[in-house]
Protein backbone atom coordinates (compact mmCIF):
# COMPACT_ATOMS: atom_id res chain seq x y z
CA UNK A 1 0.00 0.00 0.00
CA UNK A 2 2.87 2.36 0.88
CA UNK A 3 4.43 1.88 -2.56
CA UNK A 4 1.08 2.44 -4.28
CA UNK A 5 0.58 5.79 -2.52
CA UNK A 6 4.15 6.85 -3.36
CA UNK A 7 3.69 5.89 -7.02
CA UNK A 8 0.35 7.73 -7.15
CA UNK A 9 1.94 10.86 -5.65
CA UNK A 10 4.82 10.78 -8.16
CA UNK A 11 2.39 10.28 -11.07
CA UNK A 12 0.22 13.17 -9.86
CA UNK A 13 3.20 15.52 -9.49
CA UNK A 14 4.51 14.61 -12.94
CA UNK A 15 1.09 15.17 -14.48
CA UNK A 16 0.73 18.53 -12.70
CA UNK A 17 4.20 19.68 -13.79
CA UNK A 18 3.41 18.73 -17.39
CA UNK A 19 0.38 21.00 -17.52
CA UNK A 20 0.76 24.39 -19.12
CA UNK A 21 0.59 27.39 -16.81
CA UNK A 22 -1.70 30.04 -18.30
CA UNK A 23 -1.33 32.76 -15.68
CA UNK A 24 0.35 33.62 -12.40
CA UNK A 25 -0.78 35.81 -9.52
CA UNK A 26 0.37 36.84 -6.06
CA UNK A 27 -1.48 35.51 -3.03
CA UNK A 28 0.01 37.33 -0.04
CA UNK A 29 -0.41 36.16 3.53
CA UNK A 30 -0.17 39.71 4.82
CA UNK A 31 -0.85 43.26 3.70
CA UNK A 32 2.62 44.60 4.50
CA UNK A 33 6.27 43.58 4.72
CA UNK A 34 8.13 43.50 8.03
CA UNK A 35 11.59 44.98 8.29
CA UNK A 36 14.43 42.80 9.56
CA UNK A 37 12.82 39.52 8.56
CA UNK A 38 12.11 37.20 5.65
CA UNK A 39 8.72 37.84 4.03
CA UNK A 40 7.33 34.89 2.03
CA UNK A 41 5.98 35.92 -1.37
CA UNK A 42 3.39 33.34 -2.43
CA UNK A 43 2.98 33.06 -6.20
CA UNK A 44 0.30 30.78 -7.64
CA UNK A 45 0.08 29.44 -11.17
CA UNK A 46 -3.19 28.62 -12.91
CA UNK A 47 -2.95 25.74 -15.37
CA UNK A 48 -4.81 25.14 -18.60
CA UNK A 49 -6.97 22.68 -16.61
CA UNK A 50 -7.82 25.46 -14.11
CA UNK A 51 -5.73 23.96 -11.32
CA UNK A 52 -4.00 26.25 -8.84
CA UNK A 53 -0.35 25.34 -8.19
CA UNK A 54 2.05 27.07 -5.79
CA UNK A 55 5.22 28.10 -7.62
CA UNK A 56 8.78 28.61 -6.41
CA UNK A 57 12.18 29.56 -7.78
CA UNK A 58 12.40 26.36 -9.83
CA UNK A 59 9.67 27.86 -12.05
CA UNK A 60 9.96 31.60 -11.30
CA UNK A 61 12.38 34.51 -11.35
CA UNK A 62 11.92 37.15 -8.63
CA UNK A 63 13.08 40.77 -8.88
CA UNK A 64 12.52 43.61 -6.45
CA UNK A 65 13.25 47.31 -6.23
CA UNK A 66 14.83 46.76 -2.80
CA UNK A 67 15.69 43.92 -0.46
CA UNK A 68 17.19 40.52 -1.23
CA UNK A 69 15.39 37.38 -2.32
CA UNK A 70 16.26 33.99 -0.84
CA UNK A 71 13.99 31.58 -2.67
CA UNK A 72 10.46 32.97 -2.41
CA UNK A 73 11.36 35.04 0.67
CA UNK A 74 12.23 38.72 0.47
CA UNK A 75 14.49 40.06 3.22
CA UNK A 76 13.98 43.71 4.11
CA UNK A 77 16.78 45.35 6.12
CA UNK A 78 15.85 46.60 9.60
CA UNK A 79 16.88 50.16 8.67
CA UNK A 80 14.84 50.29 5.43
CA UNK A 81 13.35 53.80 5.01
CA UNK A 82 11.08 53.68 1.93
CA UNK A 83 7.34 53.08 2.23
CA UNK A 84 7.03 50.24 -0.29
CA UNK A 85 8.84 47.66 -2.41
CA UNK A 86 7.99 46.88 -6.03
CA UNK A 87 8.22 43.19 -6.93
CA UNK A 88 8.20 41.63 -10.38
CA UNK A 89 7.87 37.90 -10.90
CA UNK A 90 7.95 36.02 -14.18
CA UNK A 91 7.71 32.42 -15.30
CA UNK A 92 11.03 30.96 -16.48
CA UNK A 93 9.39 28.93 -19.27
CA UNK A 94 7.42 31.93 -20.51
CA UNK A 95 8.77 35.34 -19.38
CA UNK A 96 5.70 37.03 -20.89
CA UNK A 97 3.71 35.55 -17.98
CA UNK A 98 4.54 37.94 -15.18
CA UNK A 99 3.05 39.97 -12.41
CA UNK A 100 4.25 43.24 -10.92
CA UNK A 101 2.98 44.64 -7.65
CA UNK A 102 3.83 46.93 -4.75
CA UNK A 103 3.89 45.84 -1.13
CA UNK A 104 4.00 48.47 1.58
CA UNK A 105 6.31 48.30 4.58
CA UNK A 106 4.75 47.82 7.99
CA UNK A 107 4.98 51.18 9.78
CA UNK A 108 4.46 50.19 13.41
CA UNK A 109 6.46 47.55 15.19
CA UNK A 110 4.70 44.77 17.10
CA UNK A 111 5.14 45.69 20.75
CA UNK A 112 3.01 42.89 22.15
CA UNK A 113 5.36 40.40 23.82
CA UNK A 114 5.09 36.81 22.68
CA UNK A 115 4.03 34.27 25.31
CA UNK A 116 6.78 32.30 26.98
CA UNK A 117 7.08 28.54 26.61
CA UNK A 118 5.70 27.98 30.12
CA UNK A 119 2.68 30.23 29.41
CA UNK A 120 1.86 28.23 26.27
CA UNK A 121 2.15 24.94 28.18
CA UNK A 122 -0.11 26.27 30.97
CA UNK A 123 -2.77 27.28 28.42
CA UNK A 124 -2.68 23.87 26.76
CA UNK A 125 -2.90 22.12 30.13
CA UNK A 126 -5.96 24.18 31.11
CA UNK A 127 -7.77 23.33 27.85
CA UNK A 128 -7.17 19.58 28.20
Amino acid sequence: MKYFITALLIFTLQKTNAQKIDSIFVNLYTDSLKKGTYNYINIVGVTDKELFIPLDTTQLVFKSSDGDFFGNSLFIAPDYKKEKVTIEVFLKQNPALKCRFDIYIKKHEDTTPLPTESEIIKRKTKKA
